[in-house]
């Protein structure tokens, strides 16, 4: 069953009040108008403060559709739009005021607020008993350092708060430097771990757990370039948690079922319905995965005909196109094509010759021939989702996946690389490799710089289209290379855009006219200026 995406808790901080409905983690009613004063006075309570953290990710601009995406998968070289538009992000044409991000910077500190406020009530809490007190306080605190992981890394040295500060002080502040910010998500990291369970079960599954905490917090390190803190808490995750890498890469993303979701490589998801009676807790962000019919199949416009070269016809007579053809059969399995296809792989990614031989990895992640039609475009099957019946335009319940074990493994070696050398590195790399070839395919005999070099590739074809190409891009200090090196689509430009500065977003514009103080420790607002 779908889990946190029912809970219907939205929190605001206008005058410190607390007003919505829920139903789901607890099946209870939230009351309107109800202000800290009179608040947090059980476990009920809390964890519906709590969930409203949950509920907070399926905005537009985070989760739910492309707010996060376009921070860490577009403007890469691994997906774009099939056709002109996005082109502000993807061609690198944002500035102050132009696609610069302002929604997400609202919904996350929105999030940042809400944490700071409901961890202030929680911790220390004698009302609560010490159970719902520590799983409360655990999950604020993974929520928190979620928002500044986000924060950090779009935008760098960005306003901060550990207490919510009064509306006058917001008006006033100043952004703080980004190793500041980090170090301290990571102390409340490492506490969040010693407080959260190690796993759920039942309508609970997909709460944080204290492996999605060390799973963040080694995203952190690896940033960071950490790498003995890295490898310590990916180790951590690899002997002692539940999670493993799947037999199948295809079954991670098997999201075909609504009530059967989760599996044991995902770490932390975002869990989405398509349950009408729960509002926006589903997803769009299928509908950019999925193609559009308009666009397909390849030469979608000639006249039907079908296996024995007959004539395909409409019950008036008239001869069927390829594209009407195509979707009757789509239709015939309960399928149809009713996407947005914003978001598709770029060429190089989409050549199956791109990819080592016998890489059993791209049929999984790429498609580019579907029920014996060649397609126009290349589409992501990995995340896309056809039927008609669970999963309708505006309407999906796949889950995000935010983290997952293969994820701990890629940044395992490359921590043991970077410390060490290759030899104890293979283990990790060789152990996601055996599952993507078959016959296997090891990894040895490199150099370190060998190494580190192929682990550019081997984390997109592992991971491409899950929000990391980006952020990995600009950590390895090699971004605007690849993009001004890798093939786009003739309607992209960003070779001839990108510069240095874009490896950040500049403040929004329109916090900077509300507070002109953020523009105090930078003037530039991150070279925008």
């Amino acid at each position: 069953m779908k889990n946190i995406s029912k809970i219907l808790l939205s929190v605001f901080l206008v005058g410190l009040l607390l007003f919505s409905s829920c139903d789901s983690f607890l099946e209870e009613e939230f009351r309107s108008g109800i202000t800290t004063d009179n608040f947090f006075n059980n476990d009920a309570e809390a964890q519906l403060a709590v969930n409203g953290l949950y509920r907070l990710l399926h905005n537009n601009n985070l989760y739910r559709q492309r707010g996060l995406d376009n921070f860490y998968t577009h403007g890469a070289d691994v997906v774009a739009a099939s056709r002109n538009v996005n082109g502000e992000v993807h061609n690198y044409l944002f500035a102050e005021g132009v696609a610069d991000g302002y929604g997400t910077w609202n919904k996350l500190y929105e999030l940042a607020r809400n944490s700071s406020l409901f961890l202030e009530n929680v911790d220390g809490n004698e009302n609560l008993s010490e159970s719902a007190r520590n799983q409360a306080v655990g999950e604020i605190l993974f929520m928190r350092a979620l928002c500044y992981y986000h924060l950090t890394n779009i935008w760098g040295d960005v306003p901060y708060f550990r207490e919510l500060p009064s509306n006058e002080e917001l008006s006033t502040i100043t952004r703080s430097p980004k190793g500041q910010i980090r170090a301290d998500m990571k102390e409340d990291l490492a506490r969040a771990i010693t407080l959260l369970p190690g796993s759920y079960a039942g309508s609970d599954l997909g709460r944080a757990t204290k492996w999605a905490a060390t799973m963040l917090k080694a995203k952190y390190h690896l940033f960071d370039q950490e790498w003995q803190n890295c490898l310590t808490e990916c180790k951590s995750i690899i002997d002692n948690s539940p999670h493993r890498l799947l037999d199948n890469f295809a079954d991670v993303f098997d999201q075909t079922d609504p009530a059967d979701q989760y599996n044991d490589e995902h770490i932390f998801v975002v869990d989405f319905t398509s349950d009408p009676a729960f509002g926006e807790g589903n997803t769009t962000r299928t509908d950019d995965y999925n193609p559009r019919i308009r666009d397909e199949p390849a030469n979608r416009g000639a006249n039907a005909v079908d296996e024995n070269g007959n004539p395909v016809l409409k019950p008036n007579g008239t001869q069927m196109k390829n594209w009407e053809y195509f979707q009757s059969l789509l239709q015939a399995q309960n399928e149809d094509m009713t996407g947005y296809g914003w978001s598709v792989p770029l060429p190089e990614l989409a050549r199956r010759e791109n990819w080592q031989d016998g890489d059993l990895r791209y049929d999984a992640t790429i498609v580019t021939e579907y029920i014996g039609w060649k397609l126009k475009f290349p589409y992501f099957r990995k995340n896309w989702n056809l039927d008609q019946e669970n999963s309708l335009r505006g309407n999906h319940p796949e889950n995000y996946i935010v983290f997952r074990m293969a994820d701990v493994y890629l940044m395992a070696a490359e921590a043991e690389n970077e410390l060490n050398g290759p030899d104890n590195a293979y283990q990790y790399v060789n152990k996601v490799r055996e599952r993507a070839f078959d016959p296997d395919q090891p990894w040895s005999g490199m150099s370190q710089e060998e190494f580190r070099l192929a682990m550019y590739d081997e984390r997109k074809f592992e991971l491409c289209a899950e929000g990391h190409r980006r952020m990995d891009l600009i950590r390895w200090g090699i971004l605007l290379d690849v993009v001004k090196s890798v093939e786009h689509r003739s309607w992209n430009n960003p070779a001839n855009n990108i510069q240095p500065k874009h490896v950040l977003y500049p403040i929004p514009l329109l916090e900077i006219q509300l507070n002109p103080a953020l523009l105090e420790t930078d003037p530039t607002n991150n070279g925008y200026r």
